[in-house]
């Protein structure tokens, strides 16, 4: 059976912090059958400043041993309101996540699968991963409370449960 691993980069949302300040976010979603994943399915909320921090932290662990592909560039004339940017903004994100999945090194670690998996924080990402949080990587994953897939089977079902 040949593993694979699918990878979309959608639904980007602006996320207000107060009157003058906006970041976007965007869903990223996994559906696989590969060993190196515990949850087959999952989506998650990512902004672009955790991708950078993804890049350099899958630098820092895996040393001199993997050359990692690049991001898309940072331009500092992106606009939350243009559409062409944020569409060529996912894709490189999309091309990002695909050619880092398709590294077998890369795959081992944990603060990979915590980021495209979990809902936490890259401050907590780090801790679970070096073992300082009360949490295990895959406690973490499991717990995660995004689900795309499946999540309208789940309250369908639970619908039935409450009525019957």
């Amino acid at each position: 059976m040949q593993e694979l691993i699918s990878v979309w980069v959608r639904d980007p949302r602006i996320q207000k912090v107060d009157f003058w300040h906006a970041y976007l976010d965007y869903e990223i979603c996994i559906h696989t059958n590969s060993l190196a994943f515990n949850k087959k399915s999952s989506c998650v909320r990512r902004r672009y400043s955790e991708f950078v921090w993804l890049r350099q932290k899958l630098q820092e662990n895996a040393l001199l041993v993997v050359n990692l592909p690049e991001l898309p560039p940072k331009n500092p004339f992106f606009s939350l309101n243009n559409a062409r940017q944020i569409a060529a903004r996912m894709e490189g994100l999309r091309q990002f996540l695909e050619e880092i999945l398709r590294n077998t090194v890369l795959l081992s670690d944990s603060c990979l699968h915590l980021f495209l998996q979990s809902q936490l924080s890259v401050k907590n990402i780090e801790a679970c991963a070096e073992g300082k949080s009360h949490y295990t990587v895959a406690e973490a994953i499991q717990n995660s409370q995004t689900q795309r897939f499946g999540s309208e089977e789940k309250s369908q079902e639970g619908r039935e449960t409450d009525s019957e």
